[in-house]
């Protein structure tokens, strides 16, 4: 990127393109921390107390005094570490518990809430950059995977609770999808009953209006407006 371009307004509100870099960084080394812990049978807590909307500006002000190059570099070094870390972990170990924004899960489950958070962030960069990234079809799966479950759930978390049984139907890569959400959240793949309420559309699309970057499609049943609406509960508690 150039001078200006890591300058420019990101699409998180009072955060600029160089913000949302710095603020992976210490993502990363959260998660690092965390899946090594996780890895030693010991995970960590270090989420309590930990404020969704106030405490990410806090510690990306702490790196503002640092160089764009400084950032970048920090940057690269945490995303090699964290995947340094997951990849000489054991089929056991991706079982054993770890822990995430959502609550002590697997490994496995805390290195898919990574990944749905960089492909948001990374879009957050780029969409208004005009640089648009490559849509890989197993990301996106994932990603829409994992935000059709993470609302509901940290809507528990806060006691905005919505619960019943929903459906998706993406393409682009095509995924059906079925949740169902009551005091734990549920998401399988297969076909879908004709009866549910269904949220339909691109997966992209679909991703990034579950995880509030684009409104609700004016089609949106009112069972799954009821669900979108934790993690924007999690984020006002």
């Amino acid at each position: 990127l150039t001078d200006a371009q890591w300058a420019a307004p990101s699409r998180c509100a009072a955060w600029r393109v160089r913000d949302v870099v710095a603020h992976l960084v210490t993502v990363n080394a959260f998660w690092d921390a965390s899946a090594r812990a996780a890895r030693n049978g010991e995970p960590t807590r270090m989420l309590a107390g930990f404020d969704p909307a106030a405490s990410p500006p806090q510690l990306v002000e702490t790196m503002r005094e640092l160089s764009t190059t400084d950032v970048l570099a920090q940057y690269v070094a945490t995303n090699e570490s964290l995947l340094a870390t997951l990849a000489a972990s054991t089929d056991e170990q991706w079982a054993m518990p770890a822990e995430s924004p959502v609550g002590h899960v697997s490994l496995r489950l805390m290195a898919q809430h990574a990944l749905w958070d960089s492909w948001i962030h990374e879009r957050d960069v780029l969409v208004p950059l005009g640089l648009l990234p490559t849509d890989e079809p197993d990301e996106v799966m994932s990603c829409l995977e994992y935000a059709s479950a993470v609302s509901p759930l940290m809507g528990l978390a806060v006691g905005a609770r919505a619960q019943g049984r929903l459906a998706i139907e993406a393409t682009n890569p095509t995924v059906r999808l079925v949740l169902d959400v009551g005091d734990v959240v549920t998401v399988r793949h297969g076909s879908t009953d004709g009866h549910l309420p269904c949220l339909r559309g691109g997966a992209v699309a679909l991703v990034e209006s579950l995880s509030l970057r684009a409104a609700p499609d004016e089609n949106v049943p009112p069972a799954w407006l009821a669900m979108l609406g934790g993690l924007r509960a999690a984020f006002d508690a």
